[in-house]
C-alpha cells in the first residue's frame, strides 16, 4: 500500500506488489505514471506518505533499505571527472570484492576500451554500461534499475539482457522499462501503473486476461 502525495495531488495510490527470489520484475506505464516515484519511495530516497516495505515478511524501515536494495537511477553520471577504472575500482574496494570480479564485470560489459576515459567523456551507451557495472559490483540481494537498456542498440540490449538473467539466478531485479518489447523479452512478471495506480500485476498472460485480450502481446495489453 505505498502512497505518495505532493500537496493534494496523489502520485502513488496504495500500490501493492511482491518480488520473488530470482525474479525479474518489470515496472511499466506511460510517462508520469509514477514509476520513478515508486522506486524512490521503495528504497527510501523519497518519504512515502503511506504503506510499508517488507523483506522476508519483516518490515524494513527506510534507514535500513540500502542493506537489501541497490538503486540505479536513470540519467546520472557519477564522479564525472574521474576515469572509468577508478570508479569501478572504488566500488570493488567499497564492497570487498576481489579484482578478478571487477575484471569479469568490465569484460562482460565491454568497458575495456574506455577504462582510461573520464566519465564525462563517455557516450550515452558507455555511460550506461558503467552504471550497470557499478550495480553488479554491489552485494545487495535486490537490484532496482531505472531504464537499464536506454542508449543501447538491439544487439547490445540482448547482450545485457543475457547478463541480467544470469544475475537474477542469485539476486532479484526490479526494472523500470519504457520499451515494451524489451519488457516482454526479459521480465517474469510485470507491474502496470497509470496515474499512480496499479492497473495490472502478474505475468503477461495474467495481464492479457485482466485486459480481456487473451494471447495479446504486451503492446496490445498496454493499449
Amino acid at each position: 500500500s505505498l502512497a505518495k502525495r505532493y500537496g493534494d495531488t496523489p502520485v502513488l495510490s496504495d500500490v501493492d506488489f511482491d518480488l520473488l527470489p530470482g525474479e525479474i520484475l518489470g515496472i511499466i506505464g506511460p510517462n508520469g505514471a509514477g514509476k520513478t516515484t515508486l522506486m524512490e519511495c521503495l528504497v527510501g530516497l523519497l518519504p512515502a506518505d503511506g504503506g510499508e516495505v517488507l523483506v522476508r515478511g519483516a518490515p524494513l524501515p527506510p534507514a535500513r533499505r540500502r542493506e537489501a536494495m541497490f538503486y540505479l537511477p536513470d540519467g546520472v553520471a557519477p564522479w564525472s571527472e574521474q576515469p572509468v577504472w577508478r570508479i569501478t575500482g572504488l566500488f570493488r574496494e567499497l564492497h570487498g570484492f576481489e579484482p578478478v570480479r571487477e575484471g569479469v564485470v568490465v569484460n562482460r560489459l565491454e568497458l575495456s576500451p574506455v577504462l582510461g576515459k573520464r566519465v564525462a567523456e563517455l557516450s550515452k551507451g558507455y555511460r550506461r554500461r558503467l552504471l550497470l557495472a557499478l550495480a553488479l559490483l554491489t552485494p545487495q540481494p535486490i537490484l532496482i534499475l531505472d531504464e537499464p537498456f536506454d542508449g543501447f542498440d538491439l544487439r547490445q540490449t540482448l547482450h545485457v539482457m543475457d547478463l541480467l538473467r544470469e544475475v537474477a539466478h542469485e539476486r532479484a531485479l526490479i526494472l523500470s522499462i519504457h520499451q515494451l518489447k524489451d519488457a516482454e523479452r526479459i521480465c517474469d512478471r510485470l507491474l502496470l501503473l497509470d496515474a499512480g495506480c496499479r492497473l495490472g500485476f502478474g505475468t503477461l498472460a495474467d495481464l492479457a486476461a485482466q485486459a480481456g485480450a487473451a494471447h495479446a502481446d504486451l503492446e496490445e495489453v498496454f493499449l
